[in-house]
C-alpha cells in the first residue's frame, strides 16, 4: 500500500528546502513513540545514508536515491538494508511546491507497513515541523537578525548535548542555522553534524570555549533512582562543582550566555499549597539544597557581566524517555497513572516548549537569571491520570498505593520525585507573552504519544509499486 500525504507550511520554499538540509532535520522529524532512534542522519538529500537504530540490535539504513532528486524540488529514500528493505519495501517521496509565499509538501510513501503505523508519525512529522517553523517565525520577531536583516547565528558549547533534552535541542538549533559543539568527557571524535571537544569535568582546558558565543550547560547525574547516600553525593558532586568551573570559565573567555539547567525543585516537595513563581524563595528537602547551590555556582559568569539563565525544569514530557513512558505503561497495565488519591500538582512542560524554552534563552537578551520551564496549566496527578488513561481508551480503575513508589526510591526519593506536590508557574515567560505549543496535558500528550490528526489532505490508496 501507499500513503501520501499533504499539508503547508507558512515559509518560503528556500527556507523549508534549507531546513531539511540542515543537521538534526531527521532527529527533529522522527516521532518519539517509534521504537527507532536516530544514529546518524544523511549529509546530503541527494545520495546521503540515515541510519536509525531499532529494537534487539536492529538498523534501519535509509539511502537517498540521486535519480529521484530535483532540487528545491524533490528527494526519495529507500531502504537499503536486509532484512528491512525485504520487509518493509520502503520507499519515501518528499516534494515541495511553491504556493504564494509558503511551502507545500507531500510525503507519499510505497511500503508493506500498516497505515496504523504510517499515519500517526506523519501526522506528527506535520506537527513538529509546522510549529517548529511558527517557532523560528516568533524569534526572528524578537529582533534576533544581524545588520544585514538575516537570522543571527550562534555558536553553542552544549554538555548533555546527547542526552533526551541535549538531542531535541541540538537538532532544533542546528536546523535553524546555528553550531553546537559538544562538550564530551570521552576522547572527541568525528560526529559529522557536530564538532566535539573534551570536557575535563574536575579542571576544564582553557581553550574549550575558544570561538564559542553562549554555553549550555545540561550535564549533571539522573536524580532517578534510590536515595541513598552514595546516589546523593552524586547528584550532588555532578553540578555544583562542574557548574562553578564552567561558569568561572565562561566569564574568562568572553562568552555572552551562559544557561544552566536548574528545576522546580527549588521550591521543595511541599509546593502545592499555592502557586509559585519565580520570585519565591527556596523550600525544603535535599533538591531544593541542590538545586540552590546549583544555581549559586552559575554567580561567577553573572558577576563577570555574562547573561546568565537558570532553567527550572518542571516534568518533561516525551515520549522518547524520561517519565512519561512509565506513566503510560502504568496507564495500560495498573489502569492507573494515580499514586493514591493523586491529590498533588505536577508542573509539567512538553519538550518541545522546553527545548523552545532553552533556544529563547540563548538569543533573547531579555531574559535573565531563573525562569520557570513548565506549561501554564499544571494539573495534579489525578488528572494527569484521568486525561492520560482516556487518551489511551483505558478504563481508570484503581490508584497505585504510595508504597509502590516507595518500595522503588526508598522514602525519601519518593517524597522528592514521584510524590513531590508542586504546584509552579512560568511568570517570566507569561509576561513576555511567551507562545506555548502545548499549553494544555492533552495536547502535548496527544502530540508525544502519537494521537494527533493530520494537519492537511490524507489520501490512501492501495499502490501498483510492490
Amino acid at each position: 500500500m501507499s500513503l501520501a500525504a499533504t499539508h503547508t507550511i507558512d515559509a518560503p520554499l528556500a527556507d523549508v528546502w534549507r531546513w531539511h538540509t540542515m543537521p538534526g532535520a531527521v532527529h527533529r522529524l522522527t516521532p518519539p513513540f517509534l521504537p527507532m532512534t536516530v544514529v546518524s542522519g544523511a549529509d546530503s538529500l541527494k545520495d546521503g545514508t540515515t541510519v536509525f537504530s531499532l529494537p534487539a540490535g536492529q538498523k534501519w539504513v535509509a539511502r537517498h536515491q540521486p535519480q529521484g532528486f530535483v532540487d528545491h524540488e524533490q528527494f526519495v529514500d529507500e531502504a537499503a538494508n536486509t532484512p528491512i528493505k525485504q520487509l518493509t519495501k520502503w520507499r519515501h517521496e518528499h516534494r515541495f511546491e511553491e504556493v504564494g509565499g509558503t511551502t507545500r509538501i507531500t510525503d507519499t510513501v510505497h511500503t508493506t507497513a500498516p497505515e496504523k503505523v504510517l499515519a500517526p508519525a506523519f501526522a506528527y512529522r506535520q506537527h513538529q515541523l509546522a510549529e517548529d517553523f511558527a517557532f523560528l517565525t516568533r524569534m526572528n520577531q524578537l529582533g534576533t537578525t544581524d545588520h544585514a536583516n538575516q537570522p543571527r547565528t550562534l555558536t553553542v558549547a552544549m554538555t548533555g548535548s546527547r542526552g533526551l533534552v541535549g538531542t531535541a535541542l541540538s537538532a532544533q538549533l542546528t536546523t535553524a542555522g546555528h553550531k553546537v559543539i559538544q562538550l564530551v568527557r570521552g576522547t572527541p571524535r568525528h560526529n559529522g553534524a557536530h564538532e566535539q571537544r573534551h570536557w575535563d569535568m574536575e579542571d576544564p582546558d582553557a581553550t574549550l570555549f575558544d570561538g564559542v558565543d553562549a554555553v549550555v550547560h545540561l550535564a549533571g547525574e539522573s536524580i532517578m533512582g534510590r536515595f541513598t547516600d552514595e546516589h546523593k553525593a552524586e547528584i550532588y558532586s555532578s553540578r555544583i562543582g562542574p557548574t562553578r568551573r564552567l561558569a568561572r570559565l565562561a566569564a574568562e573567555s568572553g562568552v555572552r550566555t551562559f544557561i544552566s539547567a536548574s528545576a522546580i525543585g527549588f521550591y521543595g516537595t511541599d509546593a502545592g499549597d499555592r502557586v509559585h513563581t519565580e520570585s519565591d524563595s527556596r523550600g525544603d528537602g535535599f533538591l531544593a539544597d541542590v538545586v540552590d547551590e546549583w544555581e549559586r555556582a552559575t554567580i561567577y559568569a553573572k558577576n563577570a557581566g555574562v547573561r546568565t539563565v537558570n532553567i527550572r525544569t518542571g516534568l518533561a514530557l516525551s515520549g522518547a524517555g524520561g517519565l512519561l513512558p512509565l506513566l503510560k505503561l502504568s496507564a495500560q497495565t495498573a489502569l492507573s497513572a494515580r499514586f493514591g488519591n493523586g491529590d498533588f500538582w505536577m508542573s509539567w512542560v512538553a519538550l518541545d516548549d522546553l527545548t523552545d524554552i532553552y533556544f529563547r534563552a540563548l538569543i533573547d537578551d531579555s531574559l535573565a537569571g531563573p525562569v520557570n520551564a513548565t506549561a501554564p496549566n499544571p494539573v495534579t496527578n489525578a488528572e494527569l491520570s484521568k486525561t492520560l488513561t482516556s487518551l489511551l481508551h483505558r478504563p481508570e480503575l484503581i490508584g497505585i498505593p504510595e508504597f509502590g513508589p516507595k518500595l522503588l526510591l526508598g522514602d525519601e526519593g519518593a517524597h522528592e520525585l514521584a510524590l513531590a506536590d508542586q504546584r509552579v508557574e512560568p511568570a517570566k515567560l507569561k509576561s513576555l507573552d511567551h507562545h506555548f505549543r502545548y499549553p494544555h496535558l492533552i495536547d502535548a500528550l496527544r502530540h508525544e504519544l502519537g494521537k494527533e490528526d493530520f494537519l492537511g489532505a490524507k489520501e490512501d490508496f492501495l499502490s501498483t509499486k510492490r
